[in-house]
């Protein structure tokens, strides 16, 4: 045959099967879409089982995706589907435990593969939460993914809060504080590191640090009755369970207690929580007092916003039953 017949042919011959091969793709990538919207109306209907097998049809052809990238967060919701087959009750169990197994393989190729910054970000959540205590329990995987989503998004606190926990888990007590103080530093006027530097104290049994984390909490957001609800109850907590407290220092924590939510009451005057812990420090304040014209005043006022709270609290319940 003629060398530029020859040549002709093979052209043909490429261009055919480059059409077949366009023709597949997109036949693959219409299959895939279809699967895509069946598994998507299994998941919401928690029809786990049945989901997973839709979305494997998804991502059985990733060259699908090239047509169609949007397909790709399929990974996640198929790495979710498997998560929310796992039942921690029957861990051990061999087809359980490989639901398990399953969700972090796909929630790590979401991870991967998934471009869009929100769901990347809450594919290595899951993931990393798939390592927690009550599943995998494997903390030494966790931290460079946990790492991995501090250089992707570094103004991203909750990451750090994250590492904190994972190494207070781990007993790393001195690493725990060490990146919630990171934190700290890159958001001074962040209410909620305060929050989490309060929670880490309070954990370790330092009371004295615990207070400053939530005065500082308060100082950053001085309208907020829950910054100062809160004071009030780590006072009464400290006031009702340290049984190695004096009479005098029981009565300062419950006076600090008061002023705490005191703040928190004139907020928001129909703070029924905080009418509740008023009431319980009021009772504790007239237990401490050996006046007794102090004391039927101390219980006087409890009384009066016990009352007050149970008729919010009543008035809540029929408008959520009228709301219902």
């Amino acid at each position: 045959m003629d060398t530029r017949w020859t040549k002709i042919f093979q052209l043909v011959i490429i261009a055919g099967l480059s059409t077949s091969l366009a023709g597949c793709n997109w036949y693959s990538m219409l299959n895939a879409k279809k699967s895509f919207k069946t598994a998507n109306g299994l998941y919401q209907a928690q029809e786990y089982e049945r989901a997973a097998e839709a979305y494997l049809e998804t991502v059985a052809n990733p060259g699908a995706f090239e047509q169609a990238p949007e397909l790709v967060v399929a990974y996640f919701y198929l790495g979710n589907s498997y998560d929310n087959m796992y039942r921690p009750s029957r861990k051990g169990e061999e087809e359980n435990d490989g639901f398990l197994t399953k969700a972090v393989e796909y929630y790590q190729l979401a991870a991967d593969h998934i471009e869009d910054p929100r769901m990347k970000q809450l594919s290595m959540q899951y993931l990393v939460a798939s390592y927690g205590i009550d599943k995998l329990n494997d903390p030494g995987q966790a931290e460079p993914i946990i790492r991995r989503m501090i250089e992707a998004n570094p103004e991203e606190t909750t990451n750090y809060f994250a590492l904190a926990r994972l190494y207070e888990d781990s007993g790393l007590y001195d690493m725990a504080e060490d990146t919630l103080t990171s934190a700290r530093e890159m958001r001074p006027d962040d209410a909620a590191v305060y929050l989490q530097l309060a929670g880490y104290y309070n954990r370790q049994g330092d009371f004295e640090e615990t207070m400053i984390a939530l005065d500082e909490r308060a100082t950053r957001e001085p309208n907020n009755p829950e910054a100062y609800y809160t004071i009030s109850t780590y006072y009464w907590e400290k006031a009702f369970r340290d049984f190695n407290l004096s009479e005098e220092e029981k009565a300062q924590y419950v006076l600090d207690g008061l002023v705490a939510i005191d703040k928190a009451l004139d907020l928001k005057d129909d703070y029924m929580e905080a009418m509740v812990y008023k009431n319980i420090l009021l009772r504790m304040q007239a237990n401490v007092t050996t006046n007794q014209e102090e004391q039927d005043a101390l219980i006087a006022e409890a009384d009066a916003l016990r009352d007050a709270a149970d008729e919010i609290r009543i008035e809540r319940a029929a408008g959520a039953g009228v709301a219902g």
